[in-house]
């Protein structure tokens, strides 16, 4: 049986069981449902090419900061791996091959990386604070920018050029990107201090 405490490092960890096999359920549940949210954030588009702008970074970030490292990595991995043998989780319902290594793949792969990045600090008690976690968050997505940009202008010649790939892979998203680690950091402490309440009643 599954129980809720209130001194876990990430809102996950306060799930605790003492079955193995219980412990192994939650884990392939949590990453399954996590992977579902991030498909259905990627459906949420706005039509920038070649690169749009979705929710996905919403939902890896604040899955990444509620899970912990290996539960967060599992999940957006299990995300790419999804895609990648044809189910239509990626933007715009794309898929395949074709789609993950495409031009956007760097942001894709960019995610797993930030969900490391930001499971790892989560990990450490950084998710009760919304300035720690919001400031991890950001150098996460600086992370999936990064590698989103320079997979973009390998992909695509005539962005070889540091101003135009960053017009292009960039310069479009980072006012949208800021309010979604708002949102992230403040929902996720939000959850601790939802948390926090239940404890005290």
């Amino acid at each position: 049986m599954a129980m809720l405490a209130t001194n876990g490092a990430t809102l996950v960890s306060t799930i605790t069981t003492r079955s193995l096999e219980m412990r192994i359920a939650i884990f392939v549940v949590l990453a399954l449902l996590g992977s579902a949210l991030i498909a259905i954030a990627a459906q949420v588009t706005v039509p920038f090419f070649p690169v749009p702008m979705t929710l996905q970074t919403l939902a890896v970030l604040g899955l990444a900061a509620a899970y912990g490292r290996n539960l967060a990595i599992a999940t957006v991995a299990l995300y790419i791996g999804e895609a990648l043998i044809g189910l239509p989780v990626l933007a715009k319902f794309g898929f395949g091959p074709a789609a993950v290594f495409g031009p956007t793949g760097g942001y894709i792969f960019g995610f797993l990386v930030a969900a490391a990045i930001v499971g790892h600090f989560s990990d450490k008690g950084w998710s009760k604070s919304v300035f720690k976690i919001g400031g991890i968050m950001l150098v996460a997505d600086v992370v999936v920018f990064a590698m989103g940009m320079a997979w973009l202008a390998y992909m695509i010649p005539s962005l070889r050029d540091f101003d135009k790939v960053f017009t292009a892979g960039a310069a479009p998203f980072i006012y949208g990107d800021l309010a979604k680690i708002a949102l992230a950091a403040a929902g996720v402490t939000l959850g601790w201090a939802l948390l926090g309440k239940r404890k005290e009643g």
